[in-house]
């Protein structure tokens, strides 16, 4: 059998950068050492390494996608990982009298950001990840690392003619990570003897690439070809016109990469909360992007921002250069004067100052699957066949129903709630969803959310023409009226007029569902202790898993909640009809069989 050959050495021209060579060890040796970031992975994890929950996660992504990264055409290049690593080495601080001059050695967590971002790749050999959503407080040294970043992408990272922009919303903004990057360039002896230096220019003659500021007061944007844009505090910009720009100038590379490294914000309207939004979907395994990565470090209780222990899981260079006196000093201010609040909270713990809470924690939804309605949990089935037994298991049974239409051009929910009985203990919600099957494509470009995917999984229904058709959804209700006890149906009467008179027409029970907080202070009370006690069963369906973690509520002063369509990030339609069956099965505790049991902790 023949060796197979040796993968050739990875260098780069211009840098003569190269993975360094490891030194012979045993095998157990081996074994037993880990890559400095893949130890930060492991210790924080292991709870050694003091990490929000945001960071815990973004490393649970990693280990995951090395167990089963594979069934989707990723493999992780540890070469590439370290040649990106050793590539900065070369560079040294320029700024503070503790650091300016020395050499730029990545602490475990940025080791682990570079290992992650530049080591993944796709089948074809290409980089995996198109964009980086990193956000992180300040005097984390994100600039510094940003630039780092700019400097691999333009010159070491074998793209020939790369074109690298420093972009932020105006030009001078922009010349600060630039800069950064400069001083590099002109302390780094490997890097000034190749690198051409011109005000708001370098560049690689040999190889034709480049690195600019740029700002969204360009006179012009056209005839960009970006190979790597560098994207510092994306909270500050007003609207999503020039990252839309960006983005669509990489469409002629073939591994393109767009960094954004930003504090939070507070303008939720804003081009950043999308984005933070999207991550922590990803995070939470909402929804899935191969090509999107996310590091979000922040508070996990904004309600412990008081507590020192909290302020090192959420800055990750804490004692590093995150000064902790520095950090008492500004909690003082706070204490002393609440107009400081805001701004501790938001430049050094990365609270969105203006975000509203989630109701429904999604760690403990995950745990509503209904799994456990098998004796074994691990012999359960895929939650699709999961659905179809139970909906067997359901037939004749009473069950309270809720309709929210929304509009004609957006999601419509139809949702069957079946109150426990002694054979199955739980609240079982078997949702309905319909989304008209011409606007499906131009709602997965502008939300990134799955819609095409829903429909080919089976959770969603399209139905022909640019408007949902209402005629389908009234059939679903009527067939479902046959299988089911369907005691009543609950509605918003907003756009639902024809519709609910063709149903009493037919003898469905219909029951107006007054949008205001006395008709849902209490089903808002009970979905949560049920949440929290494991008492509901969603059975995996990812439409409603979604619509649950965009579910904000307002809440009046005696605690009382509703949901608020305006302030949720995204469609919680499907919430909300599930939360008017809840409301109609509360109000009718005096079933013969299935009576309602309302679990509260």
């Amino acid at each position: 059998m023949k060796r197979k050959p040796r993968a050739p050495r990875r260098v780069n021209k211009s840098t003569n950068v190269a993975p360094r060579k490891k030194p012979a060890q045993s095998r157990e040796a081996a074994v037993a050492s880990l890559h400095p970031a893949e130890q930060y992975v492991a210790d924080v994890l292991a709870g050694r390494v003091p990490a929000c929950k945001g960071i815990r996660l973004s490393c649970e992504r990693h280990l995951r996608d090395l167990a089963d990264g594979a069934r989707r055409g990723l493999h992780f290049d540890r070469a590439a990982a370290q040649h990106a690593l050793d590539f900065f080495p070369l560079l040294r601080h320029s700024k503070g009298r503790k650091w300016a001059n020395k050499v730029f050695i990545l602490e475990p967590w940025q080791q682990f950001l570079t290992w992650v971002l530049f080591g993944w790749m796709r089948a074809d050999g290409t980089r995996r990840f198109r964009v980086a959503y990193i956000e992180i407080p300040r005097k984390n040294g994100k600039s510094t690392l940003l630039a780092g970043d700019g400097l691999y992408l333009t010159f070491a990272d074998g793209e020939p003619g790369a074109e690298v922009y420093c972009v932020a919303t105006k030009k001078d903004q922009a010349r600060i990570v630039f800069s950064e990057a400069v001083r590099m360039r002109d302390k780094s002896p490997a890097l000034s003897k190749h690198i051409v230096k011109f005000r708001d220019n370098l560049n690689h003659p040999g190889s034709s690439s480049k690195m600019e500021p740029l700002g969204a007061d360009e006179d012009t944007l056209d005839g960009l070809n970006i190979s790597g844009a560098l994207v510092d505090e994306l909270h500050a910009h007003k609207s999503r016109k020039l990252w839309d720009v960006i983005d669509t100038a990489t469409g002629a590379r073939t591994q393109p990469l767009i960094i954004a490294i930003t504090t939070a914000g507070y303008d939720r309207e804003s081009i950043c909360w999308r984005e933070h939004e999207y991550g922590i979907r990803i995070l939470e395994e909402i929804i899935e992007d191969d090509t999107y990565f996310v590091f979000i470090a922040a508070l996990d209780d904004p309600n412990k921002w008081e507590e020192e222990n909290e302020w090192a899981k959420c800055n990750p260079n804490f004692g590093i250069s995150v000064d902790i006196d520095d950090l008492r000093r500004k909690a003082h201010k706070a204490k002393q004067q609440p107009a400081a609040l805001n701004a501790f909270l938001r430049l050094h713990l990365n609270v969105w100052t203006q975000q509203e809470t989630r109701i429904i924690p999604m760690e403990q939804w995950a745990q509503c699957t209904g799994f456990d309605v098998y004796p074994n949990p691990k012999t359960a089935p895929h939650p699709r066949a999961l659905r179809s037994e139970l909906e067997e298991r359901l037939l004749g049974r009473t069950c309270f129903a809720g309709l929210d239409l929304a509009s004609k051009w957006d999601i419509a929910s139809f949702v069957k709630l079946f109150p426990p009985t002694d054979d199955l203990p739980l609240w079982i919600v078997l949702p309905e969803f319909w989304i008209p099957y011409d606007r499906v494509e131009e709602r997965v470009k502008r939300d990134r959310v799955p819609y095409d995917v829903w429909i080919r999984e089976g959770w969603l229904r399209a139905t022909e023409g640019n408007v949902i058709d209402y005629g389908a959804i009234r059939e679903k209700i009527l067939r479902d009226r046959v299988l089911y006890e369907i005691r009543e149906l609950a509605f918003d009467s907003w756009g639902a007029t024809q519709i609910v008179s063709e149903l009493i027409a037919e003898g469905v029970e219909c029951v107006e569902f007054v949008q205001g907080m006395k008709s849902f202070a209490e089903p808002m009370r009970e979905i949560i202790a049920l949440v929290y006690s494991k008492k509901l069963a969603h059975l995996g369906n990812p439409i409603l898993r979604w619509m649950a973690s965009n579910l904000v509520a307002t809440q009046d002063p005696a605690g009382n909640m509703k949901p608020d369509k305006s302030k949720s990030s995204e469609k919680i339609d499907g919430i909300v009809a599930t939360l008017m069956a809840l409301g109609r099965a509360i109000a009718n505790p005096d079933l013969d069989s299935g009576a309602p049991v309302v679990f509260t902790i």
